[in-house]
């Protein structure tokens, strides 16, 4: 069998495969994008484990002494727990022989600083380590990587919504209606996007990962609102929507039912170069504290803590945050290059 009869769907010719078909076909020529996309995969697939709790349920449990550290580095660098005052021990004395009567209560709270528990032994050593209460770093990791993928693909998604409703009112219509979206774009455009979404976050005063959502998605439709205006601008005037025009369809049907379709790539390959700002966005708005709550964990709410670990030696949370970010975020770029490629429909 020839080769171009297994490039042939069945009963079909080149000519009568569709825009999305032709793009898958280019895609799977594209190694690095076949392989961003597994990593990608795997990283949705985690977050589903995440979010049912299959895994990282208990991510908040301290199963670890304070700082303990990586399995690979041993349990001689994990604090000693025969240094940590007994807090059984009954009254002590002090050099004077005056009995403090506080004595008990204070060994106890050193006990729990150190990561000591009469009631539940604690690791001395983790997989990836621990924090400063003892819990699992490689968990809170996962954790994270739930809350930080969520924010920035339900936020690119609203942008994207925003953006392509917009850019067709605006490249469509024309006129004054276009001017005022263009104003809309100037006002938001004006401001450094950094300082527009910090700005945000501290006048709104309210931490959580809707309030994320919600200050990157409405903030960051401008770009998508730029390029589907141009593409609008340019499949207005072309046949077949004067066709449908011909035919009585409404503007709202020309609109989203005609062209929208005919610039949905471009629409989805913004959406994947979004989320992966809007991840970045929400680590700096969690590691400035503007972000998700205490109750929830992400990714700058790691490197938050990381940066006062870093000062006692401890590294390996700032290692598993840094990590997962960088893998996710790099695979996510190379998935979106691919795509661009695979679905310019100038590439024959």
């Amino acid at each position: 069998m020839s080769t171009n009869a297994l490039a042939l769907p069945a009963g079909g010719h080149a000519g009568s495969r569709g825009l999305w078909v032709l793009a898958w076909l280019r895609f799977c020529r594209d190694r690095v994008g076949l392989v961003s996309l597994a990593v990608v995969v795997i990283y949705f697939a985690i977050v589903a484990a995440s979010r049912i709790g299959w895994i990282a349920g208990d991510w908040s449990k301290e199963v670890g002494v304070s700082y303990a550290p990586p399995s690979v580095m041993g349990p001689d660098a994990a604090p000693a727990a025969a240094a940590a005052p007994d807090a059984t021990a009954g009254p002590v004395a002090d050099d004077t022989g005056v009995v403090d009567p506080l004595a008990e209560e204070l060994a106890e709270i050193r006990n729990g600083l150190a990561g000591l528990s009469d009631s539940e032994p604690r690791a001395a050593t983790l997989a990836f380590g621990g924090d400063k209460w003892g819990r699992d770093v490689l968990q809170k990791a996962i954790k994270g990587t739930e809350t930080s993928l969520l924010v920035g693909l339900a936020a690119a998604l609203l942008a994207a919504f925003l953006g392509t409703l917009f850019g067709a009112q605006a490249g469509y219509h024309g006129g004054w209606v276009d001017d005022l979206f263009n104003w809309f774009y100037s006002v938001f455009t004006s401001i450094p996007y950094l300082l527009l979404i910090l700005a945000i976050a501290a006048v709104l005063n309210q931490k959580g990962t809707a309030t994320v959502i919600l200050i990157l998605g409405l903030t960051g439709w401008t770009g998508i609102f730029r390029l589907v205006r141009a593409e609008y601008m340019k499949h207005k005037v072309r046949e077949y929507v004067r066709a449908a025009d011909v035919i009585g369809a409404s503007d709202a049907r020309r609109m989203f039912v005609h062209i929208l379709p005919n610039v949905s790539h471009v629409v989805l390959v913004q959406i994947s170069l979004h989320v992966v700002l809007f991840i970045k966005s929400e680590v700096v708005l969690s590691f400035l504290g503007f972000g998700v709550g205490v109750d929830t964990v992400s990714w700058g709410s790691m490197l938050n803590e990381a940066q006062n670990e870093l000062i006692l030696g401890k590294w390996w949370q700032l290692a598993a945050a840094t990590a997962a970010m960088a893998v996710l975020v790099t695979a996510f770029s190379l998935l979106t290059d691919a795509l661009r490629d695979a679905l310019d429909p100038r590439i024959k």
